[in-house]
C-alpha cells in the first residue's frame, strides 16, 4: 500500500548536536532516507541547534562525520546547500521573531506572564481535582491594567501559541487515525522569556518554509502532534504554510528490562559500533529491522533492496528492542559478503597502531593476504581480526594463562612431543597433511583431533580458539611452528 500522494516527497532529518549520535536517531535518519529514495524524493537535512547551552560545533562535527561514514547523502543541508538556506536553526533566528510575532498579531499567540511557581500551583490543584494539568489559559485574555500590572512587578513574558476549542483528528502513517480532544492539548509556550524560540516553533515553521511532505519521527514526539498541526493551520491562514504534512511516528527502541535504548545505555552509540569495527552496511540493515522488515524469512539485504521495499505503511508500530547478538550475526553475514579485496582493505585500521600490538615492521603483507581469506569466515566485527591473527606476526605468542590452563592438561607434553615429531616430517605446502599429523598424534594418545589440536592451537597461536588451524600453521610456516611447540614443551617442563 503507498503511503504518499502524488505530489513529490520531501522529508527532513533534523538532529540536535549534542554528544554522541544515538542509533535510535540512525534508525530515523535511516527510515527518512530509504522512504525519500524510493519515491524519488527530496530528503532535507536540517540542524536543531538553537539550545546554545547543550550545542556544540564539536558535536556538529562529529554528527556530520557519522552521517557520511553509514553512507548517507542528502539532498538539502550542510555542505550540500540547497533554495532553502540557511539548515542550521541557529542562523535562522530571524524568521522565527517574524512568525512569532505575526502570529501574535493575528491573535494566534499571546504573552503569557505566569511563573513557575504559579503554574505549578495551579498544576498540583488541577491534579488533586482530577483534571487535566496542562496549562489553563490564565493570561489567554488579559486586560490591559493586567498586562501593566505585570509588567509593574518586572515579569518578562514567554509567548504562547492559543490552541483551538476544537479535536484534533488526523491519520498517523504508522498508527492509522489518531483524536486528540481539545482539554488533552492546551496552549502552550513558542518562545522563551529571553526571546529565544522553542522546538515547538521553530521545526514546524521550517518544515512549512521548507514545503516539507513527511514528518517521519519518532514515538516519542507523538504527544506535539496535534500542538503542531494547529499551528500549521494558523501559518496557512497567515500565508506561510501552504499544507499540513503526513505524520508518521516510529516505534519506540528498547533496551533491556523493557525500557527505552537512552543514551545513558552503551549500546546505544554509534561510535561504540564504529569502533568495534561493524560494517555500516550491516549496521544498518540491523537498524531497518527495528520496525520494519523486507521479508519474514530475510534478515539479511543490501540497502539498494532496502530503498527498493521501503514504504513507511509497513512499518510495526509495536515497541522493537535492540539485540547486540543478532546485530552482531547480521554485521558477520555483511562481512562474509564482501569481496576478499574489499575487506582486507576495511580490516586496514586494526592492522596498525593503536590496534596492532605488533611492530609496523613485523607486520607481513604476505602472510596477511594469505590467511584474510580464513578470518573473513569467523569475524562477527573488523575489530577482531586484531586477535586473530597476531601469532603471525608476534615474535611469540600472547600469553593467555586462561587459554594455557584450558588446554594444556595432563600429558600435553607427550602429545605435544608426538605432534612435534609427525609435523617435522609433514607436507607443509599441504593443510590437509598438517592435519593428518595432527590427528595421527592424537591417536598414538587415545585422543580424537578435537582434544588433539587444543595444546597444539594454543603452543602456536596462544589462544583456544581462533582461525582455522592447519592452514594457519601453514603460513605462519614450519620453522616458526616447531620453535613454538618446543617452547610451550620448556615452559610445560618448568
Amino acid at each position: 500500500m503507498s503511503s504518499v500522494a502524488s505530489a513529490p516527497v520531501r522529508v527532513r532529518f533534523c538532529p540536535s548536536p549534542t554528544g554522541n549520535p544515538h542509533v535510535g536517531l540512525v534508525r530515523t535518519a535511516l527510515f527518512n532516507w530509504a522512504f525519500a529514495k524510493h519515491h524519488q524524493g527530496t530528503l532535507v537535512f536540517r540542524i536543531e541547534d538553537t539550545d546554545a547551552a547543550r550545542d556544540s560545533e564539536e558535536s556538529y562535527d562529529q554528527l556530520l562525520d557519522s552521517l557520511r561514514w553509514l553512507g548517507f547523502d542528502w539532498d538539502e543541508g550542510p555542505e550540500v546547500g540547497g533554495p532553502h538556506a540557511p539548515y542550521r536553526q541557529s542562523q535562522r533566528m530571524d524568521i522565527y521573531k517574524d512568525v512569532a510575532q505575526k502570529l501574535q498579531d493575528a491573535g494566534r499567540a499571546y504573552h503569557c506572564y505566569c511563573s513557575t511557581e504559579e503554574l505549578d500551583a495551579r498544576r498540583d490543584a488541577a491534579r488533586a481535582a482530577g483534571k487535566p494539568s496542562g496549562y489553563d489559559g490564565h493570561c489567554r485574555d488579559l486586560s490591559a491594567e493586567q498586562v501593566d500590572a505585570y509588567k509593574a512587578e518586572g515579569r518578562t513574558p514567554i509567548v504562547r501559541f492559543r490552541m483551538p476549542d476544537e479535536t484534533i483528528t488526523f491519520t498517523d502513517l504508522v498508527r492509522g487515525e489518531l483524536t486528540f480532544t481539545a482539554e488533552n492539548v492546551p496552549d502552550y509556550g513558542i518562545v522563551r522569556a529571553n526571546g529565544a524560540p522553542l522546538y515547538t516553533l521553530v521545526n514546524p515553521v521550517d518544515d512549512a518554509l521548507m514545503e516539507i511532505t513527511h514528518v517521519l519521527r519518532g514515538e516519542d514526539l507523538l504527544s506535539s502532534t496535534p500542538r503542531q498541526i494547529a499551528l500549521y493551520k494558523a501559518l496557512i491562514d497567515l500565508g506561510i504554510a501552504k499544507e499540513i504534512p503526513s505524520f508518521g511516528h516510529l516505534p519506540y527502541v528498547m533496551g533491556e528490562g523493557n525500557k527505552k535504548l537512552s543514551k545513558r545505555d552503551p549500546e546505544s552509540s554509534l561510535n561504540l559500533y564504529r569502533e568495534r569495527g561493524f560494517l555500516p552496511e550491516g549496521l544498518l540493515n540491523y537498524l531497518s529491522l527495528l520496525g520494519w522488515s523486507l521479508a519474514a524469512d530475510r534478515d539479511v539485504f543490501s540497502m539498494d533492496e532496502m530503498v527498493a521495499a521501503f514504504e513507511i505503511s509497513d512499518v510495526n508500530p509495536n515497541p522493537a528492542r535492540f539485540d547486540l547478538k543478532k546485530c552482531e550475526a547480521i554485521n558477520a553475514d555483511h562481512i562474509r559478503l564482501l569481496d576478499v579485496k574489499d575487506f582486507t582493505e576495511r580490516c586496514t585500521p586494526w592492522l596498525k597502531a593503536p590496534f596492532a600490538p605488533w611492530a609496523p615492521e613485523d607486520f607481513d603483507e604476505a602472510k596477511w593476504q594469505a590467511v584474510a581469506p580464513h578470518a573473513q569466515t569467523r569475524l562477527k566485527v573488523l575489530s577482531e581480526i586484531t586477535d586473530n591473527v597476531d601469532f603471525l606476526f608476534l615474535a611469540e605468542p600472547v600469553e593467555d594463562e586462561a587459554s594455557w590452563t584450558k588446554a594444556m592438561k595432563e600429558g600435553s607434553d607427550a602429545l605435544l612431543r608426538t605432534a612435534r615429531e609427525k609435523l617435522e616430517s609433514a607436507d607443509w605446502t599441504s593443510p590437509e597433511s598438517l592435519k593428518e599429523a595432527v590427528l595421527a598424534a592424537g591417536e598414538t594418545h587415545g585422543l580424537k583431533l578435537g582434544k588433539a589440536q587444543a595444546p597444539v592451537r594454543v603452543a602456536v597461536t596462544g589462544r583456544t580458539i581462533g582461525l582455522p588451524l592447519f592452514e594457519s600453521l601453514e603460513i605462519l610456516g614450519k620453522e616458526k611452528t616447531l620453535a613454538r611447540i618446543d617452547a610451550a614443551l620448556a615452559k610445560l617442563a618448568a
